[in-house]
């Protein structure tokens, strides 16, 4: 198991986010989170990722414990360079990219496998041409991010989280920044990775996208998981009233 989050409290002063959250994710597999906006589905992403810290619960990454809750009921965080150890478990894909605008394609890419991970030169660099023959983007390797599509920007965004070989990628509604027609280049990349079995937890709206791709759906409402399993019983079948309402409302 790669990632086990178990009692997840979140609240920001008086509004609680997120409500005993548990799930866990296995090697190979992709985990789709759906919801209605407010859910609370970024910010299960954002405390998974440690962006932000979680008021209580348990957190855990390839058997390693990040972040255990005290007899007190506060969450308990490891010590900061473990912590940083264990980040490399992870990489995240933003909604809006995040690619340092000074910095070209290949910089972006290069630039904390060499510098954080003080990996070889030469190795990052022809690991990341092959990223980037992936992505479709090898003739874009000294274009600077304003000189691409919304659409090139996240795959080279992609690239980069895949240069620090993590065990999990999360995905924070990778195409809600995009139009239509870019948004089908990052869905073909995220559906390449799911066919090589990359372990994956993707926010989404798409739900079309998650319904084909996903080996789990998530369902959240109100800060907390109000239905969950197989794509096809959750979207054929929804057991819950509340997802029956919601995917009637959002399903196109």
């Amino acid at each position: 198991m790669i990632l086990e989050m178990n009692g997840i409290k979140k609240s920001f002063g008086d509004l609680e986010v997120l409500k005993d959250i548990s799930f866990n994710v296995d090697s190979g597999e992709v985990v789709s989170v759906i919801g209605p906006s407010g859910s609370g589905k970024s910010t299960l992403l954002r405390c998974a990722t440690f962006l932000e810290t979680v008021d209580a619960g348990q957190i855990t990454y390839m058997g390693r414990s990040a972040v255990t809750t005290t007899s007190e009921g506060r969450a308990h965080y490891v010590p900061h360079a473990e912590l940083n150890q264990i980040k490399r478990y992870f990489g995240l894909v933003f909604q809006q990219f995040n690619l340092f605008p000074h910095y070209s394609v290949l910089k972006n890419i290069t630039d904390a496998p060499i510098h954080v991970q003080k990996r070889p030169k030469d190795e990052v660099r022809a690991e990341a041409m092959e990223l980037l023959r992936k992505m479709n983007l090898e003739n874009r390797a000294d274009a600077y991010p304003c000189q691409l599509s919304g659409g090139q920007q996240q795959r080279v965004a992609i690239a980069r989280a895949l240069a620090l070989k993590p065990e999990i990628l999360f995905f924070d509604e990778p195409t809600s920044a995009l139009d239509p027609e870019l948004t089908g280049e990052v869905l073909k990349v995220i559906r390449q990775l799911a066919e090589e079995k990359m372990t994956m937890v993707v926010v989404t709206h798409e739900m079309p996208f998650a319904r084909a791709v996903s080996n789990r759906v998530i369902f959240m409402d109100k800060g907390v998981i109000v239905e969950q399993g197989d794509p096809e019983e959750v979207f054929g079948n929804p057991k819950q009233e509340r997802t029956v309402q919601f995917l009637r409302n959002y399903q196109r």
